[in-house]
C-alpha cells in the first residue's frame, strides 16, 4: 500500500476543454503533461485506442510549479442538478488579517477577470460588516468561492 497517496481532483462536466481552460485561468494552472513515456497526448490516446472523436472528452491541468493537485475534467452526459458538497476556494484576498479594503480590491479584481471568462456570481457573504468571500459558479455552474 502506498504510504503517501497523491491528491487528484476530478470535475464532471459537459465540455472538458472549456471548463479546464477556465480553471487554468482561475488557478494559474497549465495543461498537464502527458503521462511518463509519451511525448504528447495524441500519442498516449492513440496507444490506448481512444477513438479520436473522444479526445476532447477529458482534460487535466496542473500547477505550473508541479506542487499541488492535478485537476481532471471528465465529460459526462448528465447535467449538474444540486449544490456541490465540495468546492474549491480561489484564495486571493490574503486572509482575514489583511486590511479590508485591500482584501476587497483583490477579491473584486479576481472576480472581474473570471466573470470575463465565463464565471457567474451567485452571492457575496459578509463578516463583521465587510465582504468575506464571493460564491461563484464556473461556466457549467460548479460552485467555488473567491476569498
Amino acid at each position: 500500500m502506498d504510504e503517501n497517496p497523491v491528491l487528484g481532483i476530478t470535475v464532471d462536466c459537459h465540455d472538458a476543454q472549456v471548463v479546464a481552460a477556465f480553471w487554468c485561468r482561475a488557478l494559474g494552472y497549465v495543461e498537464a503533461p502527458p503521462p511518463q513515456g509519451w511525448s504528447d497526448w495524441p500519442s498516449f490516446l492513440r496507444d490506448h485506442e481512444v477513438p479520436e472523436e473522444e479526445w476532447g472528452d477529458g482534460a487535466a491541468i496542473t500547477p505550473v510549479s508541479g506542487a499541488g493537485p492535478t485537476i481532471s475534467f471528465l465529460k459526462v452526459p448528465e447535467s449538474k442538478t444540486v449544490k456541490n458538497r465540495v468546492h474549491l476556494d480561489v484564495k486571493v484576498g490574503g486572509g482575514r488579517h489583511v486590511d479590508h479594503e485591500l482584501r476587497l480590491s483583490r477579491i473584486l479584481a479576481k472576480e472581474a477577470d473570471l466573470l470575463a471568462h465565463g464565471a457567474r456570481r451567485q452571492r457575496e457573504d459578509h463578516l463583521d460588516g465587510h465582504l468575506d468571500h464571493l460564491v461563484m459558479e464556473d461556466p457549467e455552474g460548479n460552485e467555488f468561492c473567491i476569498v
